[in-house]
């Protein structure tokens, strides 16, 4: 028997085996405005090549080195594609990326994404792309390219994945964290938006758990729905931080506090024999954080070391400069908490001394 006649058909196409390459095609018509609008010196953002253009010279630097980052949003998708919230997940994916570069000193240059689904949905990936445009631009960086993959029995029909990649450069004398770190140094915190893009399995978990839908109005704030709450963006700090580092000459290190807390996270820029000793109750915890405790019975060494409680960035500087510092992020629209100090070194890297009262 003929493979026509088996098939019932003169032969298979692309699209009968799942994959629409028109679909694919309509996409890129759509966002090449998108991607156009992040344009910034040393790219010009377009797109089509076989790859993206960057030039660094063209963006003001002598003497660089280039900082890459890659990153993705987790299980807070789900929460996006159960709800049909699609365009601030873009804005996390660009966040975890470019949080990561500017806490190496390094300013982010470009951004490239990874959008991957079962059936491409032309609406839903130009939305997932138009939050991937304003991270960057929050960011200052270009969109210069990405790939899209439709892949039929990989993944279920409405579901999708995204990674992102991100490159900075910081001049070679820049570079964070500096090597004179140590007692007596001051630890700022900048305030978070919300959970940001980290611990969202449990975050799941303890809703299924209070037998809470998408749409019902959110506990911690009920004049949205539970899943236009959560889906808030993981905060970009970018600017702010730059405009710090560009006006003060104090900052010595940063930590971007996303899986593991600040219990994790903090301790990857102190020295050996340091010790940061945090006051927790220098920190406004956004309420999500206090329902999410209470409605989990989740006890707060797990919340420290599950969310980032509060303080999404933490700045380690000269002692002398906190205040300078402080008034810079501040005019920048940061929310700052000054949460503690350096010291000698104790039983933990990080000691925490009073309570975030997320019980209370």
């Amino acid at each position: 028997m003929s493979q026509s006649s088996s098939t019932g058909q003169n032969g298979l196409t692309y699209a009968q085996s799942g994959v629409d390459i028109d679909a694919g095609n309509e996409l890129v018509k759509r966002i090449k405005p998108l991607v156009k609008a992040t344009a910034r010196a040393g790219a010009d953002s377009d797109i089509g090549g076989f790859g993206g253009l960057f030039d660094l010279k063209g963006a003001g630097f002598t003497d660089p080195i280039l900082v890459a980052a890659n990153d993705g949003v987790g299980t807070k998708l789900k929460i996006a594609i159960d709800t049909h919230q699609h365009r601030t997940v873009g804005i996390d994916l660009v966040a975890m990326c470019v949080n990561d570069l500017i806490v190496q000193g390094a300013e982010p240059l470009f951004f490239l994404d990874y959008f991957a689904c079962g059936a491409l949905d032309v609406d839903t990936a130009s939305d997932v792309v138009a939050g991937i445009a304003d991270g960057c631009k929050m960011a200052g960086c270009a969109l210069i390219g990405g790939e899209t993959a439709e892949m039929p029995g990989m993944y279920s029909k409405d579901d999708y994945d995204l990674a992102g990649f991100s490159v900075g450069a910081v001049e070679r004398g820049a570079i964070l964290p500096r090597k004179d770190v140590g007692t007596g140094d001051v630890l700022l915190g900048l305030a978070s938006s919300g959970v940001h893009s980290n611990g969202f399995s449990l975050v799941r978990k303890i809703i299924e758990l209070a037998g809470l839908f998408w749409d019902d109005a959110a506990p911690f704030a009920p004049e949205q729905s539970l899943g236009e709450a959560l889906m808030m963006p993981t905060k970009i700090y970018v600017k702010p931080l730059l405009a710090a580092l560009k006006e003060t000459s104090g900052v010595k290190a940063l930590a971007h506090i996303t899986g593991g807390g600040l219990p994790e996270n903090l301790p990857r820029v102190l020295p050996d024999g340091t010790t940061a000793e945090i006051d927790l109750s220098a920190i406004d915890a956004p309420g999500v954080f206090k329902w999410l405790a209470k409605a989990g019975g989740v006890a707060e060494p797990e919340m420290l070391r599950t969310f980032n409680c509060g303080v999404g960035m933490v700045i380690v500087v000269e002692a002398a400069q906190a205040q300078a510092i402080t008034d810079v992020l501040t005019r920048e629209g940061e929310t700052v908490f000054r949460i503690g100090k350096i010291g000698a070194e104790g039983p933990e890297s990080v000691v925490f001394k009073n309570s975030l009262g997320l019980l209370a």
